[in-house]
C-alpha cells in the first residue's frame, strides 16, 4: 500500500505555503506522499480571475519539485465536478493506495456547504490543517459538530498509517503548526499577469502522463 495525502483547490496559483503545509501534513501523519489536485473548476469559486489549468499546472509543478508531491489535472480526465466524485473515482482507479483528504481549516468552516459531505468523510480519512483567522469558525462550524465524535490524534494516525489494514473512516485529524501566511489571493495581487510566465508551455500531467491543454470555450 502506498499512503497518499490528497490536496485538491484551483492552485491560482500554487505557492511555498501550499508546499510547506503538504510536507509538514506528509511528515505529521507518516505518508508516502501528496497528490495535488488542480482543479479545472471549483463550485464554490468564481471563475473570474482564474488562470488557464495548464498555467496553474506549469506552476505546481515548479513549486512541487524536488519534494514528494504530484500535481496532477486528473479530474478533468475522470470528468468529474465535485469532491466526493472525485474521490470515489480515484479510489476505484487506485485500489492499492490509502488515501486521506487534507483541507484547510478555512475549508472546514464552509464543509457543510460541500455536495455529500458526510459521504466524503465516510469515503476517506480527513487532515485539518490550521489557518490563520479560521480555527474559531471551523470548530464552531456545523460539520465540526458532526466530525468532533471521530476526532483522532496525529499519533494515532501514525499507528494506523504503519498498518497494513484499509483504513476507518470517518476519522478528523487536527493539525496545527506554525501559521503560513502567504495566499494565492496576495499573490495575484502583487502580479495579476503571474500566468503569462507559463503561457504557451507545453506541460504533461505527471500522474496520468497527458499533456494539459486549455479549457474549451463552450459554444455559442
Amino acid at each position: 500500500m502506498t499512503d497518499t495525502a490528497l490536496l485538491g483547490g484551483s492552485f491560482n496559483p500554487a505557492h511555498g505555503g501550499h508546499r510547506r503545509i503538504t510536507l509538514f501534513a506528509i511528515d505529521a501523519l507518516g505518508l508516502d506522499e501528496a497528490w495535488w489536485l488542480v482543479s479545472p473548476g471549483n463550485p464554490l469559486k468564481p471563475k473570474a480571475g482564474m488562470a488557464p489549468l495548464p498555467a496553474r499546472m506549469a506552476a505546481a509543478k515548479r513549486r512541487a519539485r524536488r519534494a514528494p508531491i504530484i500535481p496532477t489535472a486528473i479530474e478533468r480526465e475522470l470528468g468529474t465536478r465535485y469532491t466526493i466524485d472525485t474521490l470515489r473515482a480515484l479510489k476505484r482507479r487506485y485500489p492499492k493506495r490509502r488515501f486521506v483528504w487534507l483541507m484547510g481549516s478555512d475549508n472546514l468552516a464552509q464543509f457543510h456547504r460541500w455536495r455529500d459531505w458526510r459521504a466524503i468523510a465516510r469515503t476517506m480519512p480527513i487532515a485539518v490543517i490550521a489557518r490563520p483567522g479560521y480555527d474559531d469558525r471551523a470548530m464552531a462550524s456545523p460539520a465540526m459538530a458532526w466530525l468532533r465524535r471521530y476526532r483522532i490524534s496525529a499519533a494515532g494516525f501514525r499507528a494506523r498509517a504503519r498498518s497494513r489494514a484499509d483504513w476507518s473512516a470517518p476519522a478528523l485529524v487536527m493539525l496545527r503548526f506554525d501559521p503560513d501566511p502567504r495566499s494565492a489571493t496576495a499573490i495575484r495581487r502583487k502580479s495579476p499577469d503571474w500566468a503569462s510566465r507559463f503561457a504557451n508551455l507545453p506541460v504533461r500531467d505527471p500522474l496520468t502522463h497527458r499533456l494539459v491543454t486549455p479549457e474549451r470555450e463552450p459554444e455559442r
